[in-house]
């Protein structure tokens, strides 16, 4: 089983970049998507974001996360 971590894209550089996630940062891979920017929110595991996520959708998933 696989858990993808929903996280907000900070800063992009190349195929890499900076996410966020409840005060944590982290390096991830984006050469697995296509036109991500900054602010964009992803599925990331195993440092590589896997799928664009809908804010809202990220958002309840945190929550979901942070109530367990």
């Amino acid at each position: 089983m696989c858990l993808g971590i929903p996280m907000r894209v900070v800063k992009i550089g190349g195929d890499e970049g900076l996410v966020e996630s409840g005060g944590l940062r982290k390096t991830a891979n984006f050469s697995l998507l296509k036109s991500v920017k900054a602010g964009d929110y992803i599925l990331m595991h195993a440092g590589f974001a896997i799928e664009r996520v809908k804010e809202s959708e990220a958002k309840k998933t945190l929550k979901a996360l942070r109530d367990l």
